[in-house]
C-alpha cells in the first residue's frame, strides 16, 4: 500500500509539476487590464524626439534622442530624466544603439534624419562605455545626418552605420559605414551614389 501511494504520488507530481511552473511564470495582468491602458506623456518637455533605445530585460532604463536638445537618459521608467549629452558640441541626435552583450556601450549617431522644412546637421557618431556618462567623437563628422546604429550582438567592437547624408544635395559621405575596432576605422560598404543615402539599417540576429 504505501509503495502504491508514493508511486500514486510521484505520478501526481509529475504531472502538476510542468502546470504549476507554467502558473508561475504567466503573467499577473490580464488581457483587459492591459487594454485598458493608455499611453500618456512621461517626459522630457521641450523637443522633439527622433530616437529612442532601451535595454530587454530592465524596463526602468531608457535612452530618448532629440531633434536639437541632445540625449536624456531614465534609470525609474520616465519618473525622472537626466541630460547626459550637454558637454558635446553637437546636440541634433538621429540614432541610438545599446550593445546587446554590454549594456554599458552606447552609441550616438548624430544629426536629424527625418526629412522636413528644417533639420538640424549633426558631427559624425560618439560612443559611451560608461553608460552615458561620458562620450567620444568615433568619427564620420562629414555624414551631417545618421538614420541608425547596430551593433553586433555579441561583438560590440563590430558596428554599422546607416548615414542619410546631405538632405537636399549631393555628398559623397553617405551610405552604410563599418567598423569592426569599436570605431578607430570605418569602411564604406555600401554606396549607391552621392545622391543616396541610406534611411534605415536592420541586422540579422
Amino acid at each position: 500500500m504505501r509503495t502504491t501511494f508514493r508511486s500514486a504520488f510521484l505520478a501526481l507530481t509529475a504531472l502538476t509539476g510542468p502546470v504549476a511552473i507554467q502558473a508561475q511564470q504567466a503573467s499577473p495582468y490580464s488581457a483587459e487590464m492591459l487594454g485598458a491602458l493608455r499611453w500618456r506623456t512621461i517626459g522630457p518637455e521641450g523637443n522633439r524626439f527622433s530616437a529612442a533605445a532601451g535595454i530587454p530585460g530592465d524596463p526602468l532604463t531608457y535612452y530618448v534622442g532629440s531633434a536639437s536638445g541632445g540625449i536624456w537618459k531614465t534609470t525609474d521608467g520616465g519618473v525622472h530624466w537626466e541630460p547626459i549629452f550637454d558637454d558635446q558640441p553637437v546636440q541634433s541626435i538621429g540614432a541610438l544603439a545599446i550593445a546587446p552583450s554590454d549594456r554599458n556601450v552606447v552609441w550616438a549617431g548624430t544629426g536629424e534624419s527625418h526629412i522636413r522644412s528644417h533639420i538640424s546637421v549633426g558631427q559624425g557618431v560618439y560612443r559611451s562605455l560608461d553608460a552615458g556618462r561620458t562620450w567620444t567623437l568615433m568619427g564620420l563628422e562629414r555624414t551631417g545626418r545618421i538614420a541608425r546604429v547596430v551593433i553586433h550582438p555579441t561583438n560590440p567592437e563590430v558596428v554599422l552605420v546607416c548615414a542619410l547624408g546631405h538632405a537636399y544635395g549631393p555628398q559623397p559621405e553617405r551610405g552604410v559605414f563599418r567598423t569592426t575596432d569599436g570605431g578607430a576605422t570605418w569602411t564604406k560598404v555600401l554606396f549607391v551614389d552621392e545622391n543616396t543615402g541610406c534611411s534605415d539599417l536592420v541586422m540579422d540576429p
